[in-house]
């Protein structure tokens, strides 16, 4: 005997499928292709080469960037404040360096180091990123109150100063470096095959939008406009105070570097930065989707960011090698560890050899 109560909870499937079917027909629900992922692919050839490119920068802001940190730790007189942010860019560059072997693995075999050190390799690579442009406002912010406001920089204590303000630079790049917390490693959908992980920001679907809008505008306004708006007007202002010195040669020689400061932060960072809001605009629905671009701008972030990170290798050269200063530091540590002697003892021998050989043959 059939319960009443049970059968009056009996449906039956086949129709309601019928009539799911018959209702909701395939029509209705055509896929839109510039609604679809884009899948993002680059030649095996390319990523080679940006994995090569990755450890040569690797290679040139290691040494160079050591060679800085220590010529000015080793000083044993008290750090100008100018001295004391190089310093500081020098071991923000060093942070950078130190995890591009890490991103030049991925770019060829996927991420194999771990969820753990996914996060860690981010966060490192963000504070470096920040506290290197905010170094760099700082240089210049100095060389202005020295050349142009040179009465009230005596006056003030720079130099007590300048350790606060180093604090609060890595405070505030470690406070911005958090959100690499939401990285992870996971399965890339885009990569043929299945098992190949990318390290990479993994938001709440929920709230993934919000969150990408927010750092990436931190990114855009902290990392490059704001850094740009500080040290234009004072490398412009500094150039023309310095345009009514005398000064001959070394008035050239410190414009000429002001000069190859700003094109070296200019060329690195604003290809990346262009690319990066591009993106930005693609992810907030401000630019309508369109696959063809989408993969475009995803080809400019990956390239672009290669040329930011070659800025790490350009740092020692323009703020440390070019000055005068450094190189007598330098050629004093050089003779204290007999470096400099053996080195001038194989260059003569090499140039007495040479003028045998000339006077032979001439």
């Amino acid at each position: 005997m059939t319960d009443p109560n049970t059968s009056s909870f009996t449906l039956d499937f086949g129709a309601i499928y019928d009539e799911l079917n018959f209702t909701y027909n395939d029509s209705e629900f055509t896929l839109d292709p510039e609604t679809q992922p884009c899948a993002f692919s680059m030649p095996d050839s390319v990523l080679i080469a940006i994995s090569v490119f990755y450890i040569l920068i690797f290679l040139l802001a290691i040494p160079g960037n050591l060679v800085v940190g220590l010529v000015i730790g080793l000083s044993k007189q008290s750090l100008p404040p100018s001295d004391l942010y190089l310093l500081h860019l020098a071991i923000a560059d060093l942070l950078l360096a130190v995890t591009l072997p890490f991103w030049a693995t991925s770019v060829t075999k996927g991420w194999v180091f771990g969820d753990a050190m996914c996060k860690i390799i981010t966060i490192l690579q963000e504070l470096s990123f920040y506290s290197s442009i905010l170094f760099l406002t700082c240089i210049s912010m100095d060389r202005y109150m020295v050349i142009v406001r040179a009465m009230e920089a005596r006056k003030a204590n720079r130099r007590l100063a300048s350790w606060g303000v180093c604090a609060a630079v890595w405070t505030v790049a470690a406070l911005l470096s958090l959100p690499g917390l939401f990285n992870s490693s996971f399965p890339s959908q885009y990569s043929s095959q299945s098992q190949t992980l990318v390290c990479a920001e993994q938001y709440d679907p929920s709230s993934a939008d919000e969150w990408r809008l927010t750092t990436r505008i931190l990114r855009h306004s902290l990392g490059f406009v704001i850094p740009l708006a500080v040290m234009l007007p004072c490398y412009g202002v500094t150039i023309q105070r310095l345009l009514r010195i005398r000064g001959g040669f070394q008035r050239q020689r410190a414009m000429r570097v002001i000069v190859l400061v700003v094109v070296a932060f200019l060329l690195c960072w604003t290809p990346y930065h262009l690319a990066v809001m591009a993106d930005t605009f693609f992810r907030a629905k401000i630019v309508p989707y369109q696959c063809p671009a989408r993969k475009a701008v995803d080809q400019a972030m990956f390239g672009t960011q290669s040329l930011g990170l070659l800025h790490s290798c350009v740092n020692p050269v323009l703020y440390a090698f070019v000055g005068e200063k450094f190189r007598k530091r330098l050629k004093q540590i050089m003779v204290k560890m007999g470096v400099h002697q053996r080195m001038s003892v194989s260059r003569s021998s090499r140039s007495s050899m040479s003028s045998e050989i000339t006077s032979t043959f001439v």
